[in-house]
């Protein structure tokens, strides 16, 4: 036997040659990849001696199966966040799989947390305490009625309101009986509430009395056989729904009847935007529900103790799921505010004492704009999560605030590529990992620029984008995994053109996000962009084309295009809409009315740019990308400029000076 003094040359020569056997497997077997790091593993601590494996053979081993110490230390550095990732996706999957063999639904593991603590607050909503069992009954009286009035299994029920414990117990009732929800943003009005209503192939509609203006408005335009249900105080009497509010008083709050559910069953249509055309009813089952709440339950170790201040609307995901999912999964009081308000934000926080809230980019950036206050630190919120918040201000928000960790995320309703930021990189947006991204197939395929289509090699391919190039974001479908299942959409052919095919292996097919992000050489993602006819603004999702037809349908013009266009200092891109006029015929006051009345107002145009022409396409579509290039700038432009003062009610027109006002932030929109 070799003694040991005698063997440093010996050694770098069979681990050179067993290097070599390594790399051969990798290239060919990604199975024997792993066989391969626990082969190496334990030759190494027999060869060099059990003692020194931590220190030498883990991280030799890293060094020979990799290539390079530069990718060790990626290894090195990472391994503690991926290790954490891998245990939510070990204990994810783990729960879904036995939620979907025993029946579950999200309403039994909400009945449980009502048996261990009836009495406490689930809800605070305008300084009312709704209590566990308090959101139990309720949403037993709404079973039993809606059962008892004929709704079954495979049914739907639209829900159109602002904000408040009601709308819970609506959605989560209705799922007692195997009838899902369509949530409806209660912004959406004319066309594009009665297209969401529609498309939903509901059975009734309840809505809030606060927006009875709107329902009565789209009546004519609704099927004949849609029951109307209101919940508060009517607005207008011009429209005779059924008192939804007296009926539930008068019926039973012992459990409904029994119903056959599968965890995997629809609980609720959440509306996006998508890339183009009206809103899409993108799927939610309970089994999507249960692990996008129970990721940021996990990752930021919310607890039955926390208390969770939610301002964000409950028809969105942000609000709706990862909010108000934190009690419906761990017992969590959340406070419920109506709409968001920045001058009572930390008033309200410390008021309730939460210990957690959630944020959207413009919501910090609105804190941040109010004058420092002594109670800017005398709040106990430890962790704030959401997405949107601009890298710029990340830190400063900190610092004045005094939160210790944001928790930024990614993830769209539909998808299945959510990825998470749960150790304060400041601007990540999530991570995947280096070492074994096989655990988690998503990644960034690179596209075309002009046209948004994906590129492909020789072979016909996806092209991945390697760190530090941007791509778009990709989840790899397969079916019969709940992880990577993609749900899609009400409509079936929106959910084909979100697939694109052999991104991994010929044959494969992947859940296109519409976003191009970029990930650095540690793994982190970072937000770049958005493809295709969609932007973001005001926290929301804007489609470009809903935009350019109501612009058709009030103008009667054949030429019109919208756009996102950055203002320095905030988040997203603000809508801009150029208006072929030859004549000078448009009514700009007129117009700004139109949009008031027909678009909610994250949708509505703040530029209108009026030009004698836009080059199209060989199809004739307006040609977009010279006119994002030029922006706003009154000094780039020859056509006359125009944006929207909300404080005189109608566009006025962009000089240099307002330019600059605008761009320093002297004039907000």
């Amino acid at each position: 036997m070799t003694s040991r003094s005698s063997a440093p040359i010996n050694e770098i020569t069979v681990c050179r040659r067993f290097n070599q056997s390594i790399r051969a497997i990798m290239a060919n077997n990604s199975l024997l990849k792993l066989g391969a790091f626990i082969a190496l593993g334990i030759f190494l601590s027999l060869y060099v001696g059990v003692a020194c494996l931590p220190t030498i053979a883990v991280v030799f081993t890293i060094y020979l199966v990799t290539g390079g110490w530069r990718f060790t230390l990626i290894v090195i550095k990472t391994l503690p966040r991926d290790f954490r990732g891998l245990l939510f996706l070990i204990k994810v999957t783990v729960l879904i799989r036995y939620y979907i063999r025993q029946k579950y639904t999200l309403a039994k593991i909400f009945g449980k947390h009502v048996q261990k603590y009836p009495k406490k607050p689930c809800f605070i909503f305008e300084d009312v305490v709704w209590t566990f069992q308090d959101v139990e009954n309720v949403s037993n009286r709404v079973a039993n009625y809606f059962y008892e009035a004929g709704y079954r299994k495979g049914d739907m029920v639209a829900l159109f309101m602002e904000s408040r414990p009601e709308f819970v117990c609506l959605w989560l009732g209705l799922s007692k009986i195997g009838v899902s929800a369509a949530l409806i943003n209660f912004n959406q009005r004319d066309t594009a509430l009665a297209h969401s209503i529609t498309i939903s192939n509901c059975k009734a509609v309840v809505f809030g009395g606060e927006l009875s203006q709107a329902i009565k408005d789209v009546t004519q335009e609704l099927p004949k056989k849609i029951e109307l249900y209101h919940t508060g105080a009517m607005t207008t009497n011009d429209i005779t729904p059924i008192n939804l509010d007296v009926a539930l008083e008068r019926t039973s709050t012992y459990p409904p009847p029994k119903v056959d559910q599968n965890f995997k069953d629809c609980l609720f249509f959440i509306f996006t935007s998508g890339t183009t055309g009206l809103p899409k009813a993108a799927i939610v089952t309970h089994t999507r529900y249960f692990y996008m709440a129970l990721a940021i339950q996990f990752f930021h170790h919310i607890t039955s103790e926390d208390i969770l201040y939610d301002t964000l609307p409950l028809y969105h995901t942000a609000g709706g799921i990862l909010g108000i999912g934190q009690a419906i999964l761990g017992g969590t009081t959340v406070v419920i505010r109506r709409k968001f308000s920045a001058s009572q934000f930390w008033t309200d926080c410390i008021k309730y004492n939460c210990t957690m809230a959630q944020y959207i980019g413009e919501i910090c950036r609105y804190l941040l704009a109010q004058p420092p206050r002594a109670t800017d630190n005398q709040h106990k919120v430890r962790v704030m999560y959401g997405n949107g918040l601009r890298p710029q201000i990340w830190s400063e928000f900190q610092h004045r605030f005094g939160v210790k960790s944001m928790g930024e995320f990614y993830g769209a309703t539909e998808g299945n590529c959510s990825i998470v930021n749960f150790d304060n990189t400041v601007g990540a947006v999530g991570f995947l990992t280096r070492i074994v991204p096989a655990l988690y197939p998503v990644t960034l395929i690179r596209v075309d620029e002009d046209t948004g289509e994906p590129l492909r090699d020789r072979t016909g391919m996806c092209i991945f984008a390697k760190p530090g190039e941007p791509g778009e974001l990709v989840g790899k479908i397969v079916k019969g995994n709940p992880l990577r299942e993609f749900d899609g959409y009400a409509n079936k052919a929106a959910s084909k053109k979100k697939i694109v095919s052999d991104v991994y292996r010929k044959g494969d097919t992947g859940f296109l996000t519409g976003d191009i992000l970029v990930m650095d050489e540690l793994g982190y993602m970072y937000f770049r962009d958005r493809t295709g006819d969609t932007f973001r603004w005001r926290g929301e999702n804007v489609s470009t084309s809903e935009v350019e037809g109501i612009l058709h349908k009030i103008l009667k013009l054949q030429d019109a295009t919208c756009y996102g266009v950055e203002i320095p200092g905030n988040e997203g891109k603000a809508g801009m809409a150029a208006i072929v006029d030859e004549n000078n015929s448009v009514d700009l006051k007129g117009l700004y009315q139109a949009f008031q009345k027909s678009l909610p107002p994250y949708a509505r145009p703040v530029f209108i740019r009026i030009t004698k022409t836009v080059a199209t396409t060989g199809t004739f579509k307006l040609k977009k990308t010279d006119l994002k290039k030029d922006g706003f700038n009154p000094s780039l432009i020859k056509d006359p400029v125009f944006y929207m003062n909300s404080k005189l009610g109608q566009y006025e027109q962009i000089t240099p000076q307002i330019y600059d006002d605008i761009c320093n932030n002297r004039i907000r929109l």
